[in-house]
């Protein structure tokens, strides 16, 4: 296991809720950038700590190693970025006690390395660093000084096991032959609601407003307007995606159920009631939809919804 320290002023607000990092594989100029390539160096089970705004606020596992990705949908923020880079599936926990690295110089100064350390001496960041390996007697420090309860951050994002859904989609790329086509690659994710999409999707929405369940881990990333008639923006488009329990995932794959642009939920006289009342879903608000979203579910709501 590793120790990573990652800067994020510029991304925080993307990358944490969205539980990834992401960077470009080269300088704008096509020059090498070693805080890029260590991307490709992190493995599942690493911890990772997140700086911004001058504080440590999140501690975070990866999940998954990095592979090759579409830029995520950052706003206005990384513009100049190159629109593909590496990816890295990282489960985020905000810590209650975000500190200030800087106020803790006497400690932390004798742990930065002479090459690539995240902080100078006088406890300033360090500009063009984005991602960096720090000690393990630095890491266990910064875990110390967060005041985090480090056995239950392990123990909820701890790095899951490949699901079945995985394993298909590896072996369809695989027999597909798609190594090398990153457009196809990511479309073949985004049919199963995984990849890009559904890190674009968890930074629309936070949890499944039917069940209210929040651990991504329960939760699928469904399109709204089906994948199989998305244009290729539509089809990576967080704004056309919910987070569902499964089995409100199957509810509205199926159109057994849909939303008003005010958060109604919607029931078609095609489902039996009882299925309802066994998985203990009432007619009630969900919340209001941004318009973005309700033009998605305007479509599902006319041709997929069973009314």
């Amino acid at each position: 296991m590793k120790y990573w320290w990652v800067n994020q002023n510029q991304t925080y607000d993307f990358e944490v809720p969205g539980g990834f990092l992401w960077s470009p594989k080269t300088r704008s100029d096509g020059g090498r950038n070693h805080f890029y390539e260590v991307m490709a160096e992190v493995k599942p089970g690493d911890f990772v700590f997140s700086f911004c705004d001058t504080f440590i606020k999140a501690i975070g596992i990866v999940q998954r190693a990095a592979v090759t990705s579409p830029k995520p949908d950052f706003r206005t923020a990384g513009s100049n970025w190159a629109d593909e880079g590496w990816y890295v599936e990282v489960e985020f926990a905000e810590i209650e006690n975000a500190f200030k690295p800087k106020d803790f110089m006497g400690q932390i100064g004798p742990l930065l390395a002479e090459k690539y350390a995240p902080l100078q001496l006088n406890g300033n960041g360090l500009q063009g660093i984005y991602l960096t390996e720090i000690s393990k007697d630095f890491g266990e420090l910064l875990l110390h000084l967060s005041r985090a309860n480090v056995s239950l951050i392990q123990s909820e994002l701890a790095p899951a096991p490949e699901t079945e859904s995985e394993y298909e989609i590896n072996l369809e790329i695989e027999s597909r032959k798609l190594d090398g086509n990153l457009e196809k690659i990511q479309m073949t994710k985004a049919r199963r609601g995984q990849g890009i999409f559904k890190a674009n999707v968890r930074l629309v929405e936070k949890f499944c407003r039917v069940t209210g369940v929040s651990n991504i881990k329960h939760l699928r990333a469904s399109h709204i307007k089906p994948w199989s008639v998305s244009n290729n923006s539509e089809k990576l488009d967080g704004y056309n995606g919910l987070l569902l329990s499964p089995h409100v995932d199957h509810l509205f794959d199926r159109g057994y159920i849909s939303f008003n642009g005010s958060g109604s939920l919607l029931i078609s006289k095609e489902l039996n009631p009882r299925v309802l009342e066994q998985w203990s879903i009432g007619a009630h608000n969900v919340g209001e939809f941004s318009s973005m979203q309700d033009q998605y579910l305007e479509y599902h709501r006319d041709v997929v919804f069973q009314s």
